[in-house]
């Protein structure tokens, strides 16, 4: 029997096509199973900011950032955690350093305009867009990350060496703070120009380090919560609504065969008193997925406005032609199903329509039907209240 081909390890992408071929057969062929480089992913592609826009987000007290040198001589690797400051820059070496900001999306819309070239993926798979500014020989080392990341290339060039081999050790040094690869044999090695874009599928080795020059990678990111996390949140989900009442009970007990076993019937006995995903319906389940993933790995979350609107305020902004901005910190979701619609906000639910939750999630500036059914209108009240939408414009009356 004749294999299929093995799809090409490089492409090359185009304004209309992105990924250099259609995004179902990308799905296909690469996603979760093979990486792919798509040269000329973006063509002309400009930096939504400046490296000097970046160390200043590096600065400030909530953002996520890293500075980490590599002493090359002697092997060694410092990374400061931020805030950082102009001191901080002002002490590095000419190469071999780079600074890591994580949710740069969250802090900037032109960065977070990049998540609609992604749209083909479903909203809450994305995390987040990490930016990279890297001198000369600057990178984080050989390491492998759990999720799947696009690794768009900006301004400068990057050298990427990869390792698909599934045999590969995954062994880390212990004498570094990163989680760096104590062996690292590449099987692929490319340059990246401004534009070209590589997707690395979970666990495939890489290394990237800024070659000739600074460059800049915008690295996007997925969720992709691990089988403990998602097993200790449902847990906590269960305990919550589960009444204090039901316990561990044994009416067909008889006579121990030895003492202290704990036999098969009561391996039985306690996967029935413990009804996880297998015995939910399927509204729960929904109902905790959608909780937890507009709460994973939040790091930060809005404030409630002060003081609250009421509903008759909200209707007259709307009418005067207010506009609904989406917080950059919220993350919505929604489900409907035999109890109805409801719409999710960083880990808080909503009674919502379709029709509106679906615009929600699309969208991150929202324009209000004239007439909002009280449905929708306690929808929107709730999401402003609680500072996930945030009301800009309107005519002053």
């Amino acid at each position: 029997m004749t294999k299929p081909p093995v799809p090409p390890i490089e492409v090359r992408g185009s304004a209309r096509q992105p990924l250099g071929m259609s995004p179902a057969r990308f799905l296909h062929d690469y996603w979760q199973k093979r990486p792919l480089l798509i040269r000329n992913a973006f063509p002309d592609f400009k930096p939504p900011l400046e490296p000097d826009d970046l160390a200043g987000l590096a600065c400030e007290d909530g953002a996520l950032s890293r500075l980490i040198v590599h002493d090359e001589k002697r092997d060694r690797w410092s990374v400061k955690t931020g805030p950082l400051d102009e001191a901080d820059f002002g002490r590095t070496p000419g190469s071999n350093w780079t600074l890591l900001v994580q949710d740069v999306d969250k802090w900037d819309a032109d960065v977070a305009g990049l998540l609609e070239h992604f749209r083909f993926l479903p909203s809450w798979r994305l995390d987040d867009i990490m930016v990279s500014y890297a001198e000369p020989g600057g990178g984080v080392g050989a390491h492998v990350d759990q999720y799947d990341v696009f690794l768009l290339q900006g301004p400068g060039q990057r050298h990427w060496a990869i390792s698909d081999d599934p045999h590969a050790p995954k062994d880390f040094r212990p004498d570094v703070e990163l989680k760096q690869l104590a062996r690292f044999e590449p099987t692929h090695e490319w340059l990246l120009e401004a534009g070209d874009m590589l997707y690395l599928p979970p666990n495939i080795a890489h290394d990237g380090v800024a070659f000739g020059g600074p460059c800049m990678t915008f690295s996007i990111g997925m969720r992709a919560p691990s089988q403990a996390e998602l097993t200790g949140d449902l847990a906590d989900y269960l305990a919550e609504r589960l009444p204090d009442e039901q316990r561990y009970a044994d009416p067909d007990l008889v006579p121990a065969r030895a003492a202290g076993e704990i036999d098969n019937a009561t391996l039985a006995r306690l996967k029935a008193a413990l009804p996880f995903a297998a015995a939910l319906d399927d509204d729960s389940l929904r109902d905790w997925f959608g909780r937890f993933i507009t709460r994973y790995r939040n790091a930060q979350t809005p404030a409630a406005l002060e003081p609250p609107l009421d509903a008759t305020a909200l209707r007259k902004k709307l009418a005067a032609g207010a506009q609904l901005l989406r917080h950059p910190w919220s993350r919505l979701a929604w489900s409907r199903g035999k109890t109805g619609c409801m719409l999710y906000a960083s880990g808080a639910a909503y009674p919502a329509t379709p029709e509106l939750a679906g615009q929600l999630c699309e969208r991150r500036t929202l324009n209000p039907a004239a007439a909002p059914s009280p449905t929708e209108v306690a929808l929107l009240l709730g999401l402003v209240n609680d500072g996930h939408l945030v009301l800009r414009g309107g005519r002053r009356r």
